[in-house]
């Protein structure tokens, strides 16, 4: 092993520690949610990630978002089996050490050429759409500062990588053809062969150099995107499949009722109850700390998981009635306060005792009453969701904090609730009543 190969195997030894490490507080951080049991019918969960994770059958709602997408989607799937041959390489001291599997080698090749100028392209044409073109979802306030950044630096990210890629080949097909030491021929260059004019008149020993150069760029960017993951949107990267794997199966009209609450009503309305029995199957045995959420520790592990893997895209604002009508609501900001807070509430574990608060809560810092009471409930942020996240969820679970802790309601539900307890409806008018409208007719 060379100083070359020592160097490398340094560089991937300190990244993947760092991945490691990153990965764990991420997990650690998920982990501060409440339990919850989403076990059941593994058949249907499995079957709903391979048709919405794997199969992408969301995003062919916007045909043009979509095939782009899957550029980039199946480039990044694909190419790594390239890489998988770079580590060895940088390793080892080797060079093309697929190269034994003959034509089905420059069959590889050749089709991770054609991806990565599909991914160039691909990223290219979303920076347009972004910065030039500038679609309402991707210039939405929520969307100053960081965000927008960090949108633009993974895609120019993935610009410089694979034009290092399709660079590196050229120079390796020029060494090629040189005969120059330890390069074998092995491969196809349907792509990178036009830009094999860049070398003409140059030494063998400039290219050679310009070859190793781009592969370190190459190497090490691929590493440095594989630690910027974390701290990216794009993180969904990882997270989309335990994402929707984990995800509602439930109508999504459906609503999640709180055991204990449901126990102690069922005994209130039951003469018979003995309030003293053991408590029904599926009662907390313990009073939860809050009824809903105040801040992110008060929300389940899968909502956290959500907030973790929101990529950003701004679909479910854009199908958002309260949003399109000018309210405050954006299902996309909810989930990003709320990934910012999980990060913040961590930060503070780590600085503090398990115990210290910030002063800071979820509710009213990040994510303020207007927003909540503007949510229709819906659903249409959930079905527009690439991967299942569910925004109406941790809305509703804050909704219940402000009705059932504070009696926070807006003044119209403070009425209905009123109504249904004197009159059995949410009308302000005596049951019966109720039927005198048949007699105006």
């Amino acid at each position: 092993m060379g100083i070359s190969n020592l160097i490398f195997a340094l560089f991937l030894g300190a990244a993947t520690f760092l991945f490691g490490k990153n990965l764990l507080i991420i997990r650690r951080n998920i982990l501060l949610g409440r339990d919850i049991d989403r076990t059941d019918n593994p058949s249907k969960r499995w079957k709903t990630m391979a048709r919405v994770a794997l199969g992408q059958s969301k995003m062919v709602v916007r045909p043009v978002a979509a095939i782009l997408h899957f550029f980039v989607y199946v480039g990044f799937v694909i190419i790594n089996i390239e890489v998988l041959e770079i580590v060895i390489d940088g390793l080892f001291g080797t060079h093309r050490i697929f190269a034994f599997l003959g034509g089905f080698y420059d069959f590889l090749i050749g089709f991770f050429e054609i991806l990565a100028f599909l991914v160039l392209v691909s990223c290219i044409i979303f920076l347009i759409r972004r910065n030039i073109v500038q679609i309402k979802r991707f210039v939405m306030k929520e969307m100053d500062g960081w965000p927008k950044t960090d949108a633009n630096l993974i895609l120019v990210f993935e610009v410089l990588l694979m034009s290092a890629f399709l660079l590196m080949q050229a120079a390796d097909l020029n060494l090629q053809n040189l005969g120059a030491e330890h390069y074998v021929k092995a491969g196809s260059f349907p792509i990178s062969s036009h830009f094999a004019f860049l070398f003409e008149g140059m030494s063998l020993e400039t290219i050679h150099l310009i070859e190793r150069g781009l592969w370190w760029f190459h190497i090490l960017g691929i590493l440095g995107f594989m630690n910027y993951l974390p701290y990216s949107k794009h993180f969904h990267i990882l997270l989309a499949f335990p994402n929707v794997y984990y995800s509602k199966l439930d109508a999504k009209g459906s609503l999640t009722n709180m055991a204990s609450v449901k126990a102690e009503v069922q005994m209130m309305m039951d003469p018979n109850a003995d309030p003293f029995a053991a408590p029904p199957e599926g009662a907390d045995e313990e009073e939860p700390q809050r009824f809903g959420a105040k801040d992110v520790n008060d929300l389940n592990w899968l909502q956290l998981m959500n907030a973790y893997s929101c990529t950003e895209c701004g679909r479910c604002t854009s199908e958002c009635p309260a949003s399109q009508t000018g309210k405050l609501l954006s299902p996309r900001k909810i989930m990003m306060d709320t990934r910012d807070r999980l990060e913040e509430y961590g930060k503070n574990l780590d600085e503090n005792s398990a115990d210290s608060e910030d002063g800071k809560f979820l509710l009213d810092d990040y994510i303020t009453r207007e927003e909540l009471w503007a949510c229709t409930s819906c659903n249409a942020c959930t079905q527009a969701c690439p991967i299942n996240i569910d925004p109406l969820a941790i809305i509703l679970d804050m909704r219940r904090y402000l009705v059932m802790e504070e009696s926070a309601a807006p003044t119209e539900l403070n009425m209905m609730f009123s109504n249904v307890e004197n009159n059995g409806a949410p009308w302000q008018f005596p049951a019966v009543d109720r039927l005198n409208w048949k007699d105006e007719h």
